[in-house]
């Protein structure tokens, strides 16, 4: 699998207040991308789970952003006023990540917004399999575009790499905080979503995508694994939470059960 990569140009806003202060940016080919930096709170790692996040979701039928990766050089930033912003910039020089802007898109709301039980429950397995934390009432990152679902922002997914040693047990990790997802209320669906879903991410797609991942963003280890080696633990802990599907699979059910 190969990603774009574009020239940030332009720095036109910050998004929002926050760790991971995302920013609004024009790139080299005229296209305006959310970018996320690598030099913000969770460093390459949010990157990392943005785009295995993002390019499981854009496999399993689900409209993503197209995610590019944007090269922030070393003189930009030099002119930012904001202290903090300049900071940022000077810390993620090099390769950072970028989605597509989708210009006048509205944040998904469940009380405005209807969606039907089967694509809840898409959302609902998909965010269990990655255990994503950040799908919730309080911030949905799902936006309506055109009438359409869009899924966005899963930097807050995979968060097994923040403790990395225990990634083998953590990969069998239930995920009890499906129960607070935002969807997960009209997800009756579930089993027939599993069956459908595990077929089409195989092996060698979930190698595809993760063997995108840049060396540059895998150096943060104290020991002496190489970039493959962190993307193989990346790979086994997928295969091994859609081996054992039934654990979050049977997680989302009974929470949903104990919801409604």
């Amino acid at each position: 699998m190969d990603l774009r990569t574009a020239n940030v140009t332009r720095y036109i806003l910050p998004l929002r207040e926050g760790g991971s202060l995302p920013a609004l940016v024009e790139a080299d080919d005229e296209f305006k991308y959310v970018v996320k930096f690598r030099g913000a709170g969770h460093g390459t790692k949010a990157l990392i789970a943005e785009l295995i996040g993002g390019e499981i979701a854009r496999t399993l039928g689900f409209r993503v952003p197209e995610i590019v990766f944007l090269n922030l050089d070393e003189a930009f930033g030099r002119t930012e006023a904001d202290e903090e912003i300049q900071d940022l910039l000077q810390w993620s020089r090099g390769l950072n990540l970028g989605l597509h802007f989708l210009s006048g898109a509205l944040t998904f709301d469940p009380i405005v917004h209807a969606v039907d039980s089967k694509t809840a429950s898409q959302v609902v397995w998909l965010d269990a399999l990655l255990t994503n934390v950040d799908r919730t009432i309080k911030n949905t990152n799902m936006l309506m575009w055109h009438k359409e679902l869009w899924l966005i922002d899963h930097g807050a997914a995979l968060y097994f790499h923040h403790s990395w040693e225990n990634w083998q047990k953590q990969a069998l990790n239930p995920f009890a905080p499906i129960k607070d997802h935002v969807l997960l209320s009209f997800a009756d669906r579930l089993d027939e979503v599993d069956q459908e879903f595990r077929q089409l991410l195989t092996s060698d797609k979930i190698r595809d995508i993760v063997d995108t991942v840049p060396d540059d963003w895998l150096n943060w280890t104290k020991d002496n694994e190489t970039p493959q080696d962190l993307r193989e633990i990346y790979i086994q802990f997928l295969e091994e939470r859609i081996k054992h599907f039934e654990l979050f699979v049977k997680e989302a059910q009974n929470a949903r059960a104990t919801l409604i």
